[in-house]
């Protein structure tokens, strides 16, 4: 019996979360055309480039509400099993509570797996091409740079500064280099601006100035212009802000140790998008049990109160996470604990109402 009760509920848990998933896809697809078609006219956008837009927005509007779907769809098939009294059947013939969470945990599994690896490899090409068409087309005026006073660690011991960095142009205003050696001033390099010469490949520096440190005697070199080369490219001055949305798991490890050692403004929001990684397929099963936990009480009000209280939760999980991710990005606030405190919380959440549930 539990048997075929187990691949009874997989099979629901399954089939109602991926019927939810295509039928809430297609809407958002919908509600985002007629929001945003004056925009396409407007700018006379390539029916190809519109078409490859909503196979990212697919994903990654995918990605970003899946977690919810899934709650509503699992309170919505429990609480129909427990309205047929059916679950009130399984516990009275002696199966514990936790055993019925059984094919809920493994359903929940292949769920986390799934969206780990589409989280880590596949999510965020999407998130590059939705991200690159959205500024591009449709918030052109939006700032997805940081473009004034610029600072970067570029090795151990050399430092940038520029007062101003255009990303069109490839050029940088009022630019310094600084080499250090045992924390003493080697040498500095000082330009009024530094641009990016592409079919040379090189630096071009203007009224630019070295001075070099010698022990006891300082060296001045002037010159009109120099060309000449360095170690970092003129983009990693300032990346773009969405950058690590849009690398894969083995690139972005590489990137955060990069932005980290540079001294990189942007690191906490960076790291955000690494721990929310992690933390998104975690959720899948702190949302399991909360809802098999909600739902699986026959309550008065029939299935209408249990989706009510499932949707009551939901949307207070979302609201949480939002609040702690604005933390992150306007203040200093851990990405660490903005990530997993809703997982934390939530989950004992759920532990507490599964008790009660057993009940």
């Amino acid at each position: 019996m539990l048997k075929i009760l187990d691949t009874y509920i997989i099979k629901k848990y399954l089939t109602t979360f991926l019927f939810a998933l295509f039928l809430f896809i297609p809407i958002g697809i919908m509600v985002d055309v007629a929001e945003r078609i004056d925009k396409f006219k407007e700018n006379e956008i390539p029916l190809k480039e519109i078409v490859d837009y909503y196979f990212d927005f697919m994903w990654y509007f995918g990605n970003l509400l899946f977690p919810i779907l899934l709650f509503l769809s699992i309170i919505w098939f429990t609480s129909k099993l427990a309205s047929n009294t059916e679950i009130i059947s399984v516990l009275s013939s002696g199966v514990s509570f936790t055993r019925f969470l059984r094919p809920y945990l493994i359903s929940a599994s292949l769920i986390a797996i799934v969206s780990f690896f589409i989280g880590m490899f596949v999510v965020p090409n999407a998130s590059k091409g939705f991200n690159e068409f959205n500024y591009k087309y449709l918030n052109k005026k939006s700032q997805i740079r940081n473009t004034s006073r610029v600072f970067k660690q570029i090795s151990k011991n050399e430092f940038v500064y520029v007062s101003s960095y255009n990303p069109t142009r490839k050029r940088a205003m009022d630019f310094t280099l600084e080499y250090f050696d045992n924390e003493k001033l080697k040498f500095k390099i000082m330009a009024q601006s530094i641009r990016w010469i592409k079919s040379d490949s090189v630096f071009r520096l203007l009224n630019f100035k070295k001075r070099i440190i010698d022990e006891d005697e300082e060296i001045l070199i002037k010159k009109k212009s120099i060309d000449t080369i360095f170690n970092f490219n003129i983009e990693d001055l300032s990346p773009l802000k969405y950058e690590a949305e849009t690398l894969t798991l083995f690139d972005l490890n590489e990137f955060i140790d990069s932005e980290i050692k540079s001294g990189s403004k942007l690191i906490n929001q960076h790291l955000l998008v690494r721990h929310k990684r992690y933390s998104l397929p975690m959720s899948v099963f702190v949302l399991t049990l909360i809802s098999v936990s909600v739902s699986s009480v026959r309550r008065r009000g029939g299935m209408g109160i249990n989706l009510a209280i499932g949707i009551l939760m939901g949307f207070s999980f979302i609201f949480f996470d939002k609040i702690l991710v604005v933390l992150v990005n306007k203040s200093n606030f851990s990405a660490a604990v903005a990530a997993w405190s809703p997982i934390i919380f939530f989950g004992g959440l759920g532990y507490f109402l599964m008790r009660h549930a057993k009940r």
